[in-house]
């Protein structure tokens, strides 16, 4: 729980983090539970996870114990970047490291216990190791599809901010989760530990997530900001394909029109094909289809190919999202 003074009150406020989301995402792949509404996320990127080397920084993100703060530090402003998190995480004093990393090694056994007692050999190497393969989690995983983690994330905090407006903090936080309440000037989070936090004016960061679910999670340790982290609303309809713009759809078909709109940053063959439902064949043909109409332009990335929208791909798409409603 935090204790909070009048102060703290006063700078409460909202963020999401990048790096805070890449960590939890990695976490999904060794927790079946968090991967509920998930599953389309984790077909799409399995493969791709499947040849990074992450095995350091699955070790110290375990189903049950603690993990290093530094690696998923508070947010500093309320949309901070994937490589401004980064940055900050590769400068973080290795006495803080090898503290972080003595606390996770308490609650370990086994494999991953070897792994992080090799690490402590060294904690600024260690700190480098993790954050390149955050790194690698990040770009392989996460920032394909981060548009529209973002858009969740903006949705939840900007419903969140209206409710503080409307109804105060209390309410607000009351409505959150059932495990985060305010009760004689304290906020209570049930997450499992047992802790008590004096907040002494540094205020506290709510901080939506869509990998978490279900758990919710406080940060209270020095040097950084106390935060609260939470499931973000509609998390379930995060990976549901939405419909495309009618305009879009008469012009060139439901399938096509689906993949040009979602084609914003970024993504193979693959990915498209598990994400929609679709066989990679078809989806091929679609994707080979509209790069020779000039809509599309496909990059390599290593083994695969990935796509994203010229400019006259975007163009269409704007014009048609301006003229048409969804087709159903």
């Amino acid at each position: 729980m935090f204790a909070t003074s009048s102060e703290d009150l006063g700078r409460v406020r909202f963020a999401w983090s990048p790096a805070w989301e890449t960590l939890q995402a990695v976490r999904t792949l060794i927790d079946p539970r968090a991967r509920l509404h998930h599953e389309s996320w984790y077909a799409a990127i399995a493969g791709e996870a499947a040849r990074l080397h992450l095995m350091q920084l699955l070790a110290v993100n375990p189903l049950h114990g603690s993990v290093p703060d530094f690696l998923a530090p508070p947010p500093r402003t309320p949309a901070p970047t994937f490589h401004d998190q980064l940055a900050e995480i590769r400068s973080t004093p290795s006495t803080q490291v090898a503290k972080d990393l003595k606390r996770c090694q308490a609650t370990l056994r086994g494999a991953a216990l070897e792994t992080v007692d090799a690490m402590l050999a060294g904690p600024a190497t260690a700190r480098d190791l993790l954050a390149d393969q955050l790194h690698a989690a990040w770009e392989q995983l996460v920032a394909p599809l981060w548009p529209r983690i973002q858009a969740v994330l903006d949705t939840d905090v900007a419903h969140r901010s209206r409710q503080l407006t409307d109804h105060g903090l209390r309410s607000m936080l009351d409505r959150i989760d059932p495990r985060i309440a305010w009760k004689d000037g304290t906020v209570i989070v049930d997450d499992g530990v047992d802790l008590t936090a004096e907040l002494h004016g540094r205020g506290l960061v709510l901080m939506p997530s869509v990998y978490l679910w279900p758990a919710v999670v406080a940060i209270a340790d020095e040097p950084w900001q106390p935060a609260i982290a939470y499931p973000a609303r509609g998390i379930a309809d995060l990976w549901r394909p939405s419909a495309p713009p009618d305009a879009l759809a008469r012009l060139l078909g439901r399938t096509r029109a689906l993949l040009l709109a979602r084609l914003d940053r970024p993504a193979s063959t693959t990915t498209l094909a598990r994400l929609h439902g679709l066989s990679p064949g078809g989806t091929s043909k679609h994707l080979l289809a509209m790069r020779d109409a000039g809509l599309l332009a496909g990059t390599r990335y290593g083994h695969e190919v990935r796509y994203e929208r010229t400019r006259l791909g975007n163009e269409l798409v704007r014009r048609a999202e301006r003229t048409g409603r969804p087709m159903q």
